[in-house]
């Protein structure tokens, strides 16, 4: 919402899904205009390498987890390859190396579409790996919803998710 409370409620979170869903569009309406230009095989393997690297050895490891904790280097691992910098990087060392070609709009299509469609931006450590509702986010929403709740300070408390998957 701001530099200070870095949490979103539903429905800033529905419209920062939606930005990502206009980029997502825009890739995909290229790739349908230009489908026979695209070079498949090469479109095939940069869409699927982002989540060979960064989400499915993450996933397989949360899955496998009977305490659903697992290692930040697969979170860390899904952070760097869904990354929009990472992804412009290797965009970059494509047309350098290579030159431009359509099968490249498969990386916004796949980034965009993460966060447009499915709302999976990168994930913080102290989360669960899977989306998974978290009872502190539940009891921030629900006050932030309530009828009669106190009026914003400039002197706020100690934010409430600096605590989310901490000791305290």
């Amino acid at each position: 919402m701001d530099q200070k409370n870095p949490f979103e409620t539903p429905n800033t979170f529905r419209l920062h899904r939606a930005e990502y869903l206009v980029g997502f569009g825009v890739s995909a309406v290229l790739l349908v205009m230009h489908w026979n230009e695209v070079r498949w095989l090469p479109a095939i393997a940069l869409f699927l390498y982002i989540d060979l690297i960064g989400y499915i050895p993450g996933a397989i490891a949360y899955h496998r987890s009977k305490t659903k904790k697992i290692s930040k280097v697969y979170y860390v691992l899904y952070n760097v390859m869904h990354s929009l910098i990472t992804q412009t990087v290797v965009v970059g060392l494509w047309l350098w190396l290579i030159g431009p070609e359509w099968a490249l709009l498969v990386i916004p299509f796949h980034v965009f579409g993460d966060r447009g469609l499915f709302g999976n931006f990168l994930k913080p450590f102290g989360m669960p790996f899977e989306p998974v509702p978290h009872p502190l986010y539940a009891k921030l929403i629900e006050s932030i919803r309530s009828p009669g709740q106190q009026p914003a300070t400039n002197s706020a408390p100690e934010p409430l998710v600096a605590h989310i998957g901490s000791s305290k």
